[in-house]
């Protein structure tokens, strides 16, 4: 019992490369970005190494086992919890994948997505505080106020990327919407389309349905932007899904 008021144990500094293992990419070696993890192991790797990987194959990267006979990217969700623990131990990753983001596309062209330049802009307040040594503890009442405008200046998703989308009824089993094209924030997953289509066709639950795009099914927490990015081919014209009931309702 005597151990646990040592105080050298209780301050004892861990080294960044003592737990690189847990919060880097098996697949590319790297820390990780935008962290996805498999949810039959709970191994999580890079959203965007982890879907290469699985286009030509099932089984996870690291212990082997099968995701999914024929749609393992279905079984992959983004580990929010595990992208925050990264960028909160690695000085400066957050910072330099937004502007590696930034720097893309300005690269081709393309104007930068509204959550891109607000997490930037948030950033750089932040880190100029540290610097300047102007960080202190907030008012409880200005905090307040100040979370009530923040909240209302980023009201829906309104300053997002936004998508164009169509959602056509491939299936004599479902009915089509009677107002199919909707615009919505990049930012928005599958799983939202799902609930969406649910809720104007009446069904029981939204897990009835399987939305396609190239006839390939989307995973539930594959955002729009990924979607358009990687399975996209017509990139200049708006993003045309499919709906229908899960094969296995069929």
């Amino acid at each position: 019992m005597a151990a646990l008021g040592n105080p050298e144990m209780l301050t004892r500094k861990i080294q960044l490369w003592d737990i690189n293992a847990h919060i880097t990419c098996r697949l590319c070696e790297g820390y990780l970005i935008d962290a996805t993890t498999v949810t039959e192991c709970l191994h999580t790797f890079c959203r965007s190494c982890l879907v290469k990987y699985l286009e030509e194959n099932n089984t996870c990267p690291t212990c082997r086992i099968v995701i999914h006979q024929s749609h393992p990217l279905q079984y992959i969700g983004h580990d929010r919890t595990m992208q925050d623990i990264v960028y909160k131990l690695v000085p400066g990753l957050q910072e330099a994948e937004m502007k590696k983001q930034r720097e893309f596309y300005q690269k081709l062209g393309m104007e930068v997505p509204g959550d891109i330049k607000g997490e930037l802009c948030n950033m750089k307040t932040h880190l100029d505080a540290q610097r300047n040594g102007d960080l202190k503890s907030e008012d409880p009442a200005n905090k307040e106020a100040g979370d009530e405008k923040a909240e209302e200046e980023n009201d829906y998703h309104r300053s997002d990327e936004q998508v164009s989308i169509c959602l056509e009824c491939n299936s004599s089993k479902l009915r089509g919407l009677k107002r199919k094209w909707i615009r919505c924030s990049a930012q928005a997953t599958v799983l939202h389309l799902k609930k969406f289509i649910a809720k104007k066709l009446n069904l029981t639950s939204f897990n009835e349905l399987d939305i396609l795009c190239n006839e390939e099914i989307l995973g539930k927490d594959h955002t729009l932007k990924f979607v358009v990015v990687t399975r996209w081919r017509f990139k200049k014209s708006p993003l045309l899904l499919h709906y229908r009931p899960k094969m296995d309702l069929l």
